[in-house]
């Protein structure tokens, strides 16, 4: 075979890869449509309507019973006395309302717990098959699939994906987020295919370096964490509002509380969003050392305050006041959720906002 001939045939076979990445995500964008619409099944059947609420009491009824033939019975000299176990309640800071998670989505009905889990199920398939198309796109370009915008965008909404699965298999509580979550990766997926997409191309000779697979790769895992946290805590002021609206007398309309009574408590919510952001800021920071080691190496100077490394600089500073925040008296709960959302929307202003408004060293093919 001729040179020209293996160049071509290799051409040919990179476009179809191109077309195969570009099917698949269609493709898993469909599998998430119907993930969508079995998350607003489990949400609709669960509704905490009158039966709902008979059977949970019912349910209720058999775990004392259950509680009462577990009670600890401890024979003494002149009689017996028994002991029963203390009631669990979930709580997420000490000082914080008395309040139990809710039962979820499903609202404890058995026929939404069942559409709950065919949504889960769907959201998996959609993920191995969106996975799938990010592999292909890297198979077609022969490198990292994160060149430009679009291949961050499909990248991003996979991983994020990727984190709430891995967090249902170590068995936390987070599928009251599903429905949040696929919304608005089908936002994110088509927002790719349409306004952000770009033919596979090759990279500007300045990214041709392994630091494109280390800092870009931590920088795309970070945005997905912090994606994660910012719907725990948008979902947490909601909740901390119902709860407020119910401890000062105020009846929240029907669907507030159909809704609002399934989340976990406002506290547990709070603590779920403080823990994922405190886990992955430091690799953020890692994230911006990285690539100010990377700009040594392709532009001969650590930091140059180009509109990307300020921006990044902006969010690190932001989550760092967040976290201060929650260890200080008197900006916890709603203060420091404010902070969390602001430092969430400087990541976006920095992913979006420079990317396409801003021109720097960090603007390449297009967008």
């Amino acid at each position: 075979m001729t040179l020209a001939a293996a160049t071509e045939l290799a051409a040919a076979t990179n476009e179809n890869l191109a077309n195969l990445s570009n099917t698949l995500i269609y493709s898993a964008m469909a599998v998430y449509t119907l993930a969508f619409f079995a998350y607003i099944a489990e949400w609709l059947f669960g509704s905490r309507s009158k039966v709902g609420r008979t059977a949970a009491a019912l349910t209720a009824d058999k775990d004392a019973k259950k509680a009462a033939a577990s009670a600890v019975t401890v024979k003494n000299a002149g009689g017996t006395a028994v002991l029963e176990r203390p009631k669990v309640v979930t709580r997420a800071a000490p000082g914080s309302r008395d309040v139990p998670d809710g039962p979820g989505a499903h609202g404890g009905d058995e026929q939404g717990d069942l559409y709950g889990r065919i949504a889960v199920s769907l959201t998996v398939l959609a993920f191995l098959i969106a996975f799938g198309g990010v592999l292909t796109r890297a198979l077609s370009v022969q490198r990292a699939p994160w060149g430009n915008m679009y291949e961050f965008n499909i990248t991003f909404s996979t991983v994020a994906v990727g984190v709430y699965l891995a967090l249902l298999a170590m068995k936390k509580n987070v599928r009251w987020m599903g429905l949040f979550l696929v919304t608005t990766v089908l936002l994110d997926l088509g927002l790719a295919v349409t306004v952000l997409y770009t033919a596979s191309d090759q990279l500007v000779p300045a990214l041709h370096s392994y630091w494109l697979y280390i800092h870009v790769s931590t920088a795309i895992f970070c945005g997905a964490v912090f994606y994660v946290g910012a719907v725990g805590t948008i979902l947490y002021l909601f909740k901390d509002s119902y709860e407020n609206k119910l401890t000062t007398g105020g009846k929240p309309g029907r669907f507030a509380t159909s809704v609002m009574e399934r989340l976990p408590a406002s506290a547990s919510l709070d603590k779920f969003s403080y823990r994922v952001n405190a886990a992955v800021f430091p690799l953020w920071t890692f994230t911006i050392i990285a690539g100010a080691i990377w700009a040594g190496d392709a532009w001969g100077r650590y930091w140059g305050w180009d509109p990307k490394e300020t921006w990044s600089f902006i969010t690190w500073v932001a989550y760092a006041c967040y976290l201060h925040a929650r260890a200080t008296a008197g900006w916890k709960g709603r203060k420091a959720a404010y902070i969390a959302l602001i430092a969430f929307a400087c990541w976006l202003f920095n992913y979006y906002g420079v990317n396409i408004f801003v021109t720097g060293k960090h603007s390449y093919a297009g967008v």
